[in-house]
């Protein structure tokens, strides 16, 4: 399939009432975090589809896609990337994970990051330990979206059950301001906790009482009810708050 043929085919499962959704779903209005970002309408599914019949598409014209004004067809380069990357041999996963970081502009908003961020630099940085320094210096990037792939790349880490990087991150992340933030390294921490609990819980007993509440939160899901009370009482009340 050609790049016009899919730009084509990708056209013709738009939808303008989605397209309309998807602009407020995604906060694209004036101020939001993704301000000016624009949607042709094409759900999650379709998009995949195109990506299992878009196999021969040119490098050239994925990172087309890649630099793409519009955000399905980010996510339908993103996804051919990350297909690509997980069935290449070295020489390929290398181009792409050097694109990848290259081109992480283009990556800006949650669900972008979410579903390239574990698979391609996660992956990366799983195989070369030498890398994960960039994920800490990425970590107190001033750029949301970079903050938020170097969380969300240690997924591939927590599922090889190596955990310190998350840790190590979720800890620079504590004062972050942004709630996507919160519940990124909410999320990850969770996902620590189903495969190591006591992990989870180490972390929690130090930092629970300063976390954001929506990370705590996410982070406590799958905590029984006693213990998630437990922490949310080690956070300060707004009462004491305002006192100090």
């Amino acid at each position: 399939m050609t790049l016009a043929k899919l730009r084509t085919a990708l056209r013709a499962s738009a939808r303008p009432g989605d397209a309309v959704f998807l602009q407020r779903f995604f906060k694209t209005g004036p101020g939001e975090y993704a301000e000016g970002d624009r949607f042709l309408g094409v759900r999650v599914p379709a998009i995949r589809k195109l990506v299992r019949e878009s196999g021969a598409l040119a490098e050239d014209d994925i990172l087309a896609l890649v630099r793409s004004a519009f955000h399905e067809e980010r996510l339908l380069g993103l996804l051919l990337w990350v297909r690509r990357f997980e069935r290449g041999d070295a020489a390929a996963r290398r181009a792409i994970y050097r694109a990848y970081w290259r081109e992480r502009g283009f990556v800006n908003n949650w669900d972008l990051v979410d579903s390239s961020a574990p698979q391609i630099v996660g992956g990366w940085v799983l195989e070369h330990p030498a890398e994960r320094t960039r994920l800490v210096r990425l970590a107190r990037s001033k750029n949301l979206w970079d903050r938020r792939i170097a969380m969300l790349a240690t997924f591939a880490l927590i599922r090889a059950r190596e955990f310190s990087l998350t840790e190590q991150i979720a800890e620079i992340l504590l004062t972050d301001e942004h709630d996507l933030i919160h519940k990124a390294s909410g999320w990850m921490l969770r996902e620590m906790g189903l495969r190591e609990p006591q992990r989870l819980r180490d972390f929690l007993d130090k930092h629970a009482a300063k976390m954001p509440r929506t990370m705590l939160r996410y982070a406590m899901e799958k905590l029984s009810p006693a213990m998630r009370e437990r922490y949310l009482l080690m956070r300060p009340s707004k009462t004491s708050r305002c006192a100090a």
